[in-house]
């Protein structure tokens, strides 16, 4: 998507310098920077389409190399895009965020085996989910943001 994206700002410029041209006014000032301008712009996202690109064409090769590791990668998203965690909650850390801005809690689950799962979720969590409890914890996730729909203890 951000390729598109990239590509389209590219081109767009590049259609305001054809519109100075097409209307002589390149011989002045006014249009000689405004052609300056728009082709700075142009070549920004131009070039940052091409970085996007090869961003790509990496990320599939290195995916077509390690099939195995592609294989978790789409298995945890598939998990965490249910809204599903499962686990013991080792300790949640709460951060007060700036004016305007929401708090965050940080939760760590574990599992038993391997390092906890942290995730952070919208809010002041500390007394929804105490440390030690094992708990199903199910969320919904919104413009980056993900909140606390229930906390089911077992």
């Amino acid at each position: 998507m951000l390729l598109i994206v990239s590509a389209v700002l590219a081109v767009l410029p590049l259609l305001g310098i054809a519109w100075v041209l097409m209307t002589r006014s390149i011989t002045t000032v006014d249009g000689l920077f405004l052609s300056l301008i728009l082709l700075s712009i142009s070549g920004i996202f131009g070039l940052n389409a091409m970085w996007e690109f090869q961003r790509q064409r990496r990320r599939a090769a290195w995916f077509k190399l390690h099939p195995e590791a592609a294989r978790q990668l789409v298995a945890a998203g598939e998990l965490e895009a249910a809204g599903i965690l499962r686990g013991r909650v080792e300790k949640v850390q709460f951060y007060e965020a700036h004016v305007g801005q929401p708090n965050k809690s940080v939760v760590f689950l574990s599992n038993g085996s391997g390092a906890p799962r942290m995730i952070v979720l919208e809010g002041d969590l500390r007394n929804r989910l105490p440390a030690g409890k094992r708990v199903e914890i199910s969320y919904r996730e919104e413009n980056g943001r993900r909140q606390l729909l229930s906390a089911d203890y077992s």
